[in-house]
């Protein structure tokens, strides 16, 4: 498999930041509003089938239209606020942060009802790489009915941490397990991937949730001082979006700094690690995408 040109350019170069000041303000799929964004990965940036991720702002009255992809899934995630998602026309207040995935063949939409911007993420995994697609359905979801609890699948990126039961203690999961915790809480986890101290962990969206090769969204905490320890992927690639704090990232040789609003895309076979030498928490959101469905691995590297 042919490597990205972005994987000739050096790990620093490879970080994308988050910079409002490049943010193009315009319309998505007919909203009634305005949204601004960044394009911060491309297909071409990854050898699996992501297609892309933008950063935004939703302005007030702004958002994404209903529509439809009969090619790509998509997941829309809000990092503050509150916004108004829709899933196939039935659509619930979500509290930030949180996000929703809506897989292929399914419509979906985003309106931002409150007086103040909402910091958004789109993601897009293609079925067929470098295809997208999209069927507009004209309608702005303004003023619609909500349903007080959502009729589809969302995701909560709170850190809000597990309590084991009084009496006894319950292993976290291992990373590729499924969670049987209906509330899908953070876990301490000791040595994380042979990293350093105590971090917290979950698994937030399983491969049982997309159709495409998108395996899996996670969610990880690190203290100061903490780590995720040198591992790599054979068949799963990596994007991580630093959602809070700074640190420093390791690929192959190559250690770069890292800070809020950072994209670090992981190809194939790079070993990787994370490191939180701040004085704040370092918080990461951990998206997958695998070569083909179900292909999961981790290995750790001494």
């Amino acid at each position: 498999m042919a490597l990205p040109a972005a994987a000739q350019e050096s790990l620093a170069g490879r970080i994308k930041h988050t910079d409002p000041s490049k943010y193009h303000l315009g319309h998505s799929h007919a909203s009634a509003g305005d949204i601004a964004c960044e394009r911060l990965l491309r297909s071409s940036d990854m050898t699996t089938n992501l297609y892309f991720i933008d950063r935004c702002q939703i302005m007030p009255g702004g958002g994404v239209g209903h529509h439809f992809h009969n090619h790509c899934e998509e997941m829309f995630v809000i990092f503050d606020g509150e916004a108004q998602f829709t899933i196939n026309g039935r659509t619930s207040l979500l509290k930030g942060p949180a996000g929703a995935p809506c897989r292929m063949g399914h419509s979906h939409a985003i309106y931002n009802p409150t007086n103040k911007p909402v910091q958004f993420m789109n993601i897009n995994v293609s079925a067929v790489k470098g295809k997208y697609d999209a069927f507009n359905l004209g309608d702005a979801r303004v003023g619609v009915p909500l349903d007080p609890i959502p009729v589809f699948m969302t995701m909560q990126l709170n850190k809000t941490v597990f309590q084991p039961p009084l009496g006894g203690h319950r292993r976290p999961s291992p990373p590729n397990e499924v969670e049987d915790d209906p509330h899908n809480l953070l876990r301490p986890v000791e040595g994380y991937l042979g990293g350093q101290g105590t971090v917290q962990y979950r698994r937030c969206l399983h491969p049982e949730v997309f159709l495409t090769n998108w395996s899996y969204v996670d969610h990880l905490f690190l203290p100061p001082g903490t780590s995720e320890g040198r591992h790599l992927h054979t068949g799963v690639e990596e994007v991580y979006y630093v959602m809070h704090g700074n640190g420093e990232v390791q690929v192959n040789e190559e250690t770069a700094a890292i800070r809020n609003g950072d994209v670090v895309p992981v190809l194939l076979d790079q070993v990787h690690a994370f490191r939180n030498n701040g004085s704040e928490g370092l918080e990461l959101m951990i998206i997958g995408i695998a070569t083909q469905k179900w292909v999961l691995d981790t290995q750790e590297v001494k």
